[in-house]
């Protein structure tokens, strides 16, 4: 399927994209809509290219020389292999039931969001050649693939992701500890979840990346109602994880729940500026070239 400059906006809305069932169809969908849009405004002039190339130095083994290159620039470069090419990239996605909320006012729940997020981030890092891993947890880890860079290693990723389902409580601060463990190389890490466990425990374990001097993006997934609190009648809440039940009238509590989820934002973004981690607030309304953006700008960072 070819994406027009007049439709490319429609793949990147979260109400058209939750419509296509297959995965893979739907990360395709997103990043080609997002390329498609990259030179458009707020992008315009972002460059995306990635070079396998580079120039060749002193003391370079000779037959590393691409004489392919060579023939049409007269100038020498050395073909880069994948362990020199490749951004090691490590996804970590929140699949506890906590991620399994929608409001009526949206078409997905965090975590089929977030799964597309993160479909559309593997297919955008593979096909640019940088390697892709996942991880995944809830209250224990679930998942974990490293990063490659192959055309196998992104079919595997979109099938394990299409076939992730809400599941068991929360324990984001210890599965983060036990997954920081298994990075043995520095690397990006991109940290897709809604945070809601301990916030304190949270930002300590968030620390644990720093060790080797990872790059580190935060994506906190919500609902655009966990902000506002906007229910309007008696209500009965239901806590995903645990099925307690509460019965309250919304407005005698939205003041002090909206004054205590701005607390906890502002804390998660202090701590992670303070720790140099990029963190971004990303709604479940809102379309996914936000998210794809704010990934590429750091990747150029780190080149």
């Amino acid at each position: 399927m070819q994406i027009s400059n007049y439709n490319y906006k429609n793949f990147l809305q979260p109400e058209i994209v939750s419509k296509i069932n297959n995965l893979d169809l739907r990360a395709r969908l997103v990043v080609e809509g997002f390329l498609v849009g990259l030179h458009k405004s707020p992008y315009h002039g972002f460059s995306i290219e990635f070079s396998e190339h580079r120039p060749y130095m002193i003391g370079d083994d000779l037959n590393k020389i691409d004489w392919r290159v060579f023939a049409k620039t007269e100038k020498y470069f050395i073909k880069q292999f994948e362990e020199e090419t490749n951004l090691k990239v490590y996804i970590i996605l929140d699949s506890s039931k906590s991620m399994s909320f929608k409001s009526n006012e949206v078409k997905s729940t965090k975590l089929e969001y977030a799964k597309t997020l993160a479909a559309a981030l593997t297919y955008l890092l593979i096909n640019q050649r940088d390697a892709a891993g996942l991880m995944s947890y809830s209250n224990k880890i679930n998942y974990i693939i490293e990063p490659k860079a192959t055309k196998t290693q992104l079919s595997e990723i979109l099938n394990i992701l299409a076939n992730i389902k809400p599941s068991e409580t929360t324990n984001t601060s210890g599965s983060l500890i036990k997954l920081a463990e298994r990075i043995k190389k520095r690397g990006l890490v991109i940290i897709i979840s809604d945070l809601f466990d301990e916030i304190d425990r949270v930002l300590n374990s968030l620390k644990n990346f720093s060790f080797l001097k990872n790059e580190v993006i935060v994506f906190q997934i919500l609902d655009q109602i966990e902000l506002s609190f906007g229910f309007k009648s008696d209500s009965i809440f239901i806590d995903l994880e645990t099925n307690e039940r509460l019965s309250t009238q919304p407005y005698q509590i939205k003041k002090a729940y909206q004054d205590a989820m701005k607390e906890f934002i502002s804390k998660i973004k202090h701590e992670c500026l303070k720790a140099n981690f990029d963190y971004n607030l990303i709604l479940t309304n809102e379309p996914f070239d936000k998210a794809l953006f704010k990934f590429l700008q750091k990747r150029k960072k780190l080149y």
